[in-house]
């Protein structure tokens, strides 16, 4: 058996995601980050997590098809903002509630998950050992 350290290496970067945005949405304001700012960096930084987390489940499939997946559900979380139910509106009033699936629609937060997906397709491809094809599909079969 081979041992890939792309896996770890994906879950410290979806570690490192999620730190950041937490680190960004505690100490933003703290430090003059103007409310719009942070919510594109935080908007970023999910979306980046996101692409992370479908890396880790889908880890034999290509890049590509990593991105499409995670593009289609920031896309359709972004879009259930504009679904209220009781049980969704008392969700996104939690702190979790409102990291994981967000309170307001906007569509300046595609701009910011499309920044935050791009970055990550990029690390992820330099993690994977660099940047030649970024949509390559990472090799997993038998070394010779």
């Amino acid at each position: 058996m081979v041992f890939s350290a792309l896996p770890f290496r994906r879950f410290l970067a979806l570690v490192l995601l999620i730190g950041a945005g937490i680190v960004l949405r505690r100490y933003g304001p703290a430090h003059g980050l103007s409310p719009f700012v942070i919510r594109m960096g935080a908007g970023a930084l999910w979306a980046g997590a996101i692409y992370f987390v479908i890396a880790l489940l889908l880890r034999s499939r290509p890049r590509k098809q990593i991105l499409i997946v995670a593009a289609v559900i920031c896309a359709g979380i972004e879009f259930s903002k504009l679904s209220h139910t009781p049980a969704l509106d008392i969700f996104r009033l939690t702190t979790v509630g409102a990291w994981v699936l967000g309170r307001l629609f906007g569509w300046s937060n595609f701009l910011a998950y499309a920044a935050g997906l791009a970055s990550a397709l990029g690390l992820d491809a330099l993690l994977a050992g660099g940047f030649r094809n970024p949509f390559k599909k990472t090799s997993r079969g038998r070394r010779r």
